[in-house]
């Protein structure tokens, strides 16, 4: 390969890794999300646990929204278990929602079940 070639190929690929890892950092940090305080209640309709993190759909008057909980050792250490975060379950969620106008998207800092708190993020304010 020439040596322009090369150059080319080296720009194009850490210019393709450098945008790759700012998208996803900018999702799996808290970014996307408001600074201020936001509670919801409803009832889990759908849930997909594992990694990178935990999502639960809630049915809110009608209206579906998702709910990001931790990752499984996160839920773990709060107490959460499958069976808690299983379809049917009423809970509220205190964490912030989305940035985004319209978007019905909440990061879990705690979660309320039966009148338990769940803390995920022992460490902040909820």
């Amino acid at each position: 390969m020439s040596h322009p070639l090369r150059t080319l190929v080296w720009f194009y690929l850490s210019a393709w890794l450098l945008l790759g890892s700012a998208l996803v950092s900018a999702h799996h940090g808290w970014g996307w999300a408001t600074d201020q305080e936001f509670e919801i209640s409803g009832t889990i309709v759908a849930t997909r646990l594992g990694n990178p993190h935990g999502e639960v759909t809630l049915d809110v008057d009608g209206e579906q929204w998702l709910i990001e909980v931790g990752q499984p050792w996160r839920n773990a250490r709060a107490g959460l278990t499958d069976e808690l975060l299983a379809v049917g379950q009423s809970i509220t969620v205190h964490g912030h929602r989305s940035a985004r106008e319209g978007e019905r998207l909440v990061k879990a800092e705690r979660l309320v079940i039966d009148g338990q708190d769940y803390n995920l993020y022992p460490d902040r304010p909820s």
